[in-house]
């Protein structure tokens, strides 16, 4: 059990991203404020690939990140779509994870917030979450705790889309 309780925490961090897709990028319009936000956001679209830190099995995890929509899935039964804003003035910086779909078994965890902390170093997306405290309080410190002192680590890598060939197959 305590080895999906980090996966959850991380789970309902991404859903929350997607979700709220719709949703303005922060909570306030501040014009000129908002624009670190933005250009912060700007860098996390995409879709990234990776494993939780430490673990020894050989799952993947994807996120994609679409405006404020982060759709966190490891496989069909574990996923989940949130909605995302990110905190001015938080270091290190923090992500809220608003959850809105799940996989089905998880519906609990809709509506919940998640808050974990990011970093893009070197083309690599750290997540990390940590408790079931889902209060800014609640986030992690630093990427450099371990998962036996409560914390979930992810480690993603950013694909490139792969590209459709619109052009038809030519005769032999």
């Amino acid at each position: 059990m305590k080895l999906f309780q980090p996966i959850i925490r991380i789970g309902c961090v991404f859903a929350a991203f997607i979700a709220n897709a719709a949703e303005p990028l922060t909570a306030k319009g501040n014009g000129a404020a908002d624009q670190p936000n933005a250009a912060e956001l700007q860098r996390l679209q995409g879709t990234w690939e990776g494993v939780l830190a430490g673990d020894k099995s050989d799952d993947k995890y994807t996120v994609t990140i679409s405006g404020n929509s982060f759709h966190f899935q490891r496989d069909s039964k574990f996923w989940f779509a949130t909605t995302i804003t990110l905190p001015a003035g938080t270091d290190p910086r923090q992500l809220h994870a608003t959850i809105k779909a799940c996989a089905p078994g998880q519906e609990t965890s809709v509506g919940k917030v998640v808050v974990a902390i990011f970093k893009i170093e070197d083309g690599t997306l750290t997540l990390a979450t940590g408790g079931s405290d889902s209060s800014p309080e609640g986030a992690p410190k630093s990427f450099e705790a371990t998962a036996d002192k409560g914390l979930t680590r992810y480690e993603l890598r950013k694909v490139q889309p792969q590209k459709k060939n619109t052009e038809p197959p030519k005769p032999k």
